[in-house]
């Protein structure tokens, strides 16, 4: 190894170090050239709804509507500033890889050992690392003592890693390169010395920083079709003002000027200026709602997004279990015993057949424990808030909760038997062993370790009668069968008597055998109890869930066995999937729901094939190794509590409890942003139809005008600014995680949204004009047949408004006419509003309104009852057209 990268043992020379300084480069990950600010900030105008917004403001500007054209512009302000915010995420997450790197390292150059800056490294550096040490570079091991490192920012695993000085094969996946170091990760026990083999950018950070780099953010599925619909309905809206204007100069002969007034009132009317408002309104919304649920949103559309996934992608150690090694089962003395209790906090019970015991009716069980507890170099404590903490190994930690679950503390067992020396966990032997001064004075030798590795040491085993010579096949069948169950199992034994040096322990002390077998113990990092739930409701809510994690194959398959996650299909490994061309691995992608030892580009890979099967793809993760695959994936969530700053900043939500349970709630809470996003759509389009139509009607037959193009702004304002905004408070539905996540390329316009549309829009401004038409033709005046033509469109928008809480569910119940309190208050500030329009003299001034008669407001709630009743005569027509062909998906 050294001879091949030109070095030796004594480290490079400085002549050395600089030549390859100059070819190498410096020990640091590049820094792409960034936009200037500015520039980015007028990009983010660039948008269709923007130029819609930008549009109304320049029109309300026309007619002088100065308050229509702040409020349009603010919006636009708005945002555009959160887009500006929003958009440095990904520079942010390259920012904080570049933060993982070590600043310093211990180096030999010229045969001396000195304390460098991590940026002068170069390859063919010989360096050492001791625990608490971040790994400055990738290093090619040369010689490890105990040396156990934290990869889980790369790999996902959460057990720190067996390093030793054994080559393998070259396309192992990262977690089993046992002879590497990688940059970026820590050093929690033992130390090492070793070659580098790369820096900066050819380091696995490097890598995983130049995937980052070369990924574009994904567009969200709502902003795609809000897209789709904005040029839509600026298409329409455009072709109707040119053809209005063009009927009324060219065939009914109307003055020039005059017709410009009307095409941009019907402008005016038509833009839906309070959609992007309201959108922003809705989702901000939702990003209360969600924080209430632990859920902290990053990207104002990832609110929306969520609640449109098809696919989540979850990691495994503390997103599905609780990142909290835990003892759950004991095998010792003829007897196994379930243990109780998850996590840190020792609270427990022992059961036999579901029977709670008490350990000291069963000595072999006390003597198990006891030695798990005194072969420990962890230690727990609790804090001061009273809650319990780790710091070690937490597998050895597991050990001790064990303990103090039947009231053995690790300081009440070592007082009793003092630790006289210890040898040290060893890759190579797979065990460590402490030498202590037993109760009775005499030498005790206990040893912890892989179980085929103590069962092969021993001569007997432990049972109530006493010893006896070993079934080490028993012991062997025991194991697998733990092992099986997704289970970490260690074994215990001890041996009475002097080592080779009295009060000192060394290696051969343990390797001589003579042994006697106390138990096993099946240690699990368990399942979060509501992640079970959570992939239940899932898969109910019609959502796939899919399990990638570094883990070994065979853990993998249990645990999402255990969460109903891959039941029956084997689990997919990282080499499998960098055999497959992209045509395989979507079929894969699609088919099977366990993977595992993934690395940075499978889960990119996978991430991708699904994507490209029109699938919409959350991804959970906490390492850098997720940060790609985060970016990529339409939600990316990172945890908040155990998560890499580099995960975080890629993320559009990042979970404050680290649970999936999070996810599930927060897929409710997006599924119901949408259906009120869609109820608004719903609302505004008729108005602003019925409206539009009034116009055109007027136009087309020669009629005087219902409306002046002030009071058509009057009405979008007071509806758009009180109405419009109850739909962003209306609560989830209930029954949404019961439907079908919607399809990706779904319209916003749905066949039947066009019909209600179209509906609605008719009956409004038939209702508006023919009321219009019989007060002149009875004699009112022009100014107060207006009045009522306006007020009955308001009136007529306050009941649709109770009408568009539920699709298609009836409201005539409690529930629907008062279970919106912001809704019933939005029609109560409607109302005096309507009133100020219609009795303030200065308003009466401003609009040419005139005050009308108690059998004037009698005639105008007219019409808001004939749409309000149409509609939920409408609703019930498709509910039992819907239930008869067996369609209820949308019914809300």
């Amino acid at each position: 190894m050294l001879a091949e990268l030109g070095c030796s043992a004594d480290g490079l020379t400085d002549r050395e170090v600089d030549a390859r300084r100059r070819r190498y480069g410096a020990n640091r990950l590049p820094q792409a050239k960034r936009q200037h600010p500015v520039v980015r900030f007028f990009r983010q105008f660039h948008n269709i709804l923007l130029y819609v917004m930008m549009a109304a403001a320049v029109v309300t500007a026309v007619l002088a509507h100065w308050v229509d054209t702040v409020v349009l512009a603010a919006a636009v302000v708005v945002n555009v500033i959160i887009a500006f915010l929003q958009e440095g995420r990904a520079e942010a997450a390259m920012d904080a890889i570049r933060r993982m790197l070590s600043p310093h390292a211990t180096v030999i150059r010229n045969g001396r050992v000195a304390d460098i800056d991590a940026a002068d490294l170069v390859p063919g550096d010989i360096v050492r690392i001791a625990s608490g040490d971040r790994v400055p570079a990738d290093v090619r091991l040369l010689s490890a003592d105990g040396l156990l490192i934290d990869e889980s920012a790369l790999t996902g695993e959460s057990v720190p890693v067996e390093k030793s000085t054994e080559a393998v094969a070259a396309d192992a996946p990262i977690g089993d390169r046992a002879g590497m170091a990688y940059s970026g990760t820590l050093v929690v026990h033992g130390q090492a010395t070793g070659v580098v083999v790369g820096t900066g950018s050819d380091t696995e950070l490097g890598r995983i920083n130049r995937m980052l780099a070369g990924i574009s953010v994904t567009s969200t599925p709502m902003l795609r079709q809000i897209d789709r619909f904005g040029r839509w309905l600026a298409l329409v809206i455009l072709l109707f003002a040119a053809g209005t204007f063009a009927l009324g100069v060219l065939v009914r002969g109307h003055d020039v000027a005059l017709m410009f007034m009307m095409v941009v009132a019907l402008i005016a009317s038509a833009i839906p200026e309070g959609l992007p408002a309201i959108l922003t309104v809705t989702l901000a919304i939702g990003v209360q709602k969600m924080s209430r649920r632990h859920a902290i949103v990053r990207r104002l559309p990832a609110v929306e997004a969520l609640g449109s996934v098809t696919v989540i992608c979850s990691d495994k150690t503390g997103t599905l279990t609780s990142n909290e090694m835990t003892v759950q089962r004991i095998v010792c003395g003829g007897h196994e015993f379930d243990v109780g209790g998850v996590g840190y906090t020792p609270v427990g019970d022992l059961t036999v057949d579901g029977k709670v015991i008490e350990s000291v009716h069963y000595p072999v069980l006390q003597s198990t424990i006891r030695a798990a507890v005194l072969c420990n170099d962890s230690t727990l404590q609790q804090e001061d808030d009273g809650a319990w903490s780790i710091t070690g190994d937490p597998t050895e930690a597991a050990l001790l909760v064990l303990g103090e679950k039947i009231g053995l503390s690790y300081a009440a067992a070592v007082a009793a038997a003092p630790r006289l020396d210890s040898v040290p966990f060893e890759s190579e032997i797979r065990m460590m062993g402490t030498l202590h001064r037993d109760t009775d004075g005499r030498s005790l030798v206990v040893i912890k370790g892989a179980p085929e590795r103590v069962i092969a040491l021993c001569e007997h085993q432990l049972d109530r009668h006493g010893a006896r010579p070993i079934d080490r096949d028993y012991w062997h069948d025991v194991a697998a069968g733990i092992a099986a169950q997704g289970l970490r199992v260690l074994a215990m034994a001890q041996r009475h008597g002097d080592p080779r040096t009295p009060g000192q322990l060394v290696l051969e002390d343990l390797t001589d055998g003579g042994f006697t077998m106390l138990g096993l113990v099946g240690i699990i990092d368990p399942l979060r109890p509501e992640a079970v739930a959570a992939v239940r409701d899932c898969h109910r809510a019609g959502i796939k869930v899919k399990m990638i994690t570094g883990d070994h194959a065979d853990t993998a398959r249990e645990i999402g066995a255990q969460l109903g996650v891959g039941v029956g299909k084997p689990a997919v490994t990282g080499q499998e999937i960098a055999a497959m061309d992209e045509t395989q691995l979507r079929d894969i992608a699609c088919d099977r729901d366990v993977f595992a030892r993934a690395s940075p580009e499978h889960k990119l890979r996978l991430v991708r094939a699904l994507q490209a099967e029109g699938e919409v793809v959350a991804m959970t993760g906490d390492g850098v190794n997720d940060a790609p695959a985060l970016k990529r994936s339409d939600i990316g969530v990172a945890m908040g509590r155990r998560g890499t700053e580099a995960a975080k900043e890629a993320a559009d939500i990042v979970l404050a409890d680290d649970n999936f349970a999070t996810i599930a709630a927060a897929v409710s809470e997006g599924r119901g942003v949408y259906d009120n996003i869609r109820k608004f759509i719903l609302f505004m389009l008729p108005t602003n139809g019925g409206e539009a139509l009034v116009v055109i009607a007027a136009i087309l037959f020669q009629l005087t005008l219902p409306m002046t193009p002030a009071q058509l702004l009057w009405i979008n304002l007071v509806t758009s600014a009180t109405l419009g905004v109850a739909l962003a408070f209306e609560p989830t539905e209930p029954d949404v995680m019961e439907r079908r996540p919607r399809p990706p390329g779904e319209s916003l316009l749905s066949g039947y949204f066009v019909w209600r549309v179209a509906l609605v829009s008719v009956l409004m401004a038939a209702g508006a004009l023919l009321m219009f038409l019989w007060e002149l033709r009875n004699g009112t005046s022009v100014q107060t047949a207006r009045t009522m033509a306006v007020n009955a469109i308001v009136v007529a928008e306050m009941f649709y408004l109770l009408n568009n809480r539920f699709l298609l569910k009836p409201v005539l119940n409690w529930s629907g006419l008062f279970g919106n309190r912001v809704a019933f208050a939005t029609v109560v500030a409607c109302v005096l509003l309507t009133a100020l329009f219609t009795y303030a003299p200065v308003m009466n001034a401003t609009f040419d309104t005139t005050p009308l008669g108690l059998l004037d407001w009698v005639k105008a709630a007219g019409v808001g009852a004939v749409v309000f009743g149409a509609v939920e005569l409408e609703k019930a027509v498709v509910r039992r057209y819907r239930a008869a062909r067996g369609t209820t998906r949308g019914t809300n």
